[in-house]
């Protein structure tokens, strides 16, 4: 018994021993070491998780173009743009395009030296046939005018030399038929391009079979000072012109304020404003006068006479020969070309001009055919004092 008692170790005997002490100190530095190195091997093991996951998604998400935060610089356009569009070919509708034109500044004074132009409008089936008559009238007085051109063959490629006043000035244009609304539809569109022009004062409407019988100066400062409008209106009975009119335009248009006149026109630009919006007598010519109606004849004198009466003068500044009679006017080829034959166009006959009596009635006349160009080029510059 007594031997098997000092066998029995005691458990303070046990550690206090240096050996086991050692031991029991690495234990506890291993655990440690593990339970850091777990830490850690946790988190990385969450890292490549959410990376593994975070990529995926950036896979499945679709590619997007990057964003160009910068503005893009705007196009310089100042008050003179505005003003004188240099370039007339646009692609408004007739809608858009009377509605752009018919807008009036209230401010009356201009904030620039404004010179008044002449906005010369050619109604053409094709090219201006006389266009070299026309290069020797203009020569020499830039910014005094502006030339339109409107083309009813849609067809026809106009191919004028780039030193030519005719380049670039044709008009968006619509087929045109002779003694039809669109005639009038045309002219309207004319003067609503004309209209975009802020310095465009007068408004002159001529044919390819135009030509001028005085020099630029003259015809310019004749329009310009001109205190009245010039659309030729006149009551005519019989079939050709009361005979015209339509019941169905009454109440609008009664029988009596039915007039007739030259479609070959000269107006300010407030009637020139005041065509291009009119929405009450047009739409009447476009649903009323067809057939032997002709509107060219009928619309402008008729609404003109009603519109601003008295301020018109009432006759044409184109010179037309009716005197052969039939539904078209007389044409001039080369051999009617002579000195006397154009002199006696140019003093034709008195008018009234400003409230006095003038002998300068005409400043344009028509219809001459291309076959009279040569002699009017020898003729009319030193005839009509054309500048050299």
């Amino acid at each position: 018994m007594k031997n098997n008692q000092n066998t029995i170790v005691s458990p303070t005997k046990i550690l206090n021993t240096p050996l086991q002490l050692s031991n029991l100190l690495s234990l506890t530095i291993f655990f440690a070491f593990g339970l850091c190195f777990g830490i850690l091997l946790t988190f990385q093991l969450k890292n490549i998780s959410l990376n593994l996951r975070f990529n995926e998604f950036s896979l499945t998400m679709p590619t997007t173009t990057a964003i160009n935060t910068s503005l893009p610089v705007p196009e310089e356009k100042g008050l003179e743009d505005f003003l004188h569009p240099i370039k007339i070919m646009h692609d408004m509708n007739d809608q858009e395009l009377i509605w752009r034109a018919s807008m009036v500044p209230k401010v009356q004074n201009y904030p620039y030296n404004r010179v008044p132009k002449v906005a010369f409008m050619f109604l053409t089936r094709g090219p201006v046939l006389l266009s070299p008559l026309w290069e020797r009238f203009f020569k020499g007085y830039d910014g005094l005018f502006t030339i339109y051109v409107h083309c009813s063959d849609l067809s026809y490629n106009l191919t004028e030399s780039e030193h030519s006043v005719f380049h670039g000035r044709r008009i968006p244009s619509k087929e045109v038929q002779w003694g039809k609304v669109n005639m009038i539809e045309a002219e309207r569109r004319l003067l609503a391009n004309a209209l975009l022009d802020y310095s465009n004062q007068r408004f002159v409407l001529l044919s390819e079979a135009c030509i001028p019988l005085f020099n630029f100066s003259t015809i310019y400062s004749y329009i310009i000072n001109s205190s009245q409008n010039f659309v030729e209106s006149y009551d005519l009975m019989g079939p050709v012109g009361r005979g015209r009119y339509n019941r169905k335009m009454y109440p609008t248009i009664k029988l009596h304020e039915w007039r007739k006149g030259s479609q070959w026109f000269e107006m300010d630009r407030d009637l020139a404003l005041e065509v291009i919006s009119d929405a009450k007598y047009f739409p009447v010519f476009q649903k009323y006068c067809n057939g032997s109606c002709y509107a060219d004849e009928h619309y402008l004198p008729t609404f003109v006479t009603k519109k601003i009466g008295l301020k018109n003068s009432r006759r044409t500044l184109t010179y037309v020969d009716w005197s052969k009679g039939g539904p078209h006017p007389a044409r001039y080829t080369r051999n009617d070309v002579t000195t006397q034959f154009l002199e006696k166009l140019r003093n034709h006959n008195h008018c009234e001009y400003n409230g006095r009596k003038n002998q300068t009635c005409h400043l344009f006349a028509r219809k001459f055919t291309p076959h009279a160009l040569d002699r009017l080029l020898r003729l009319a510059p030193k005839l009509m004092q054309f500048d050299p």
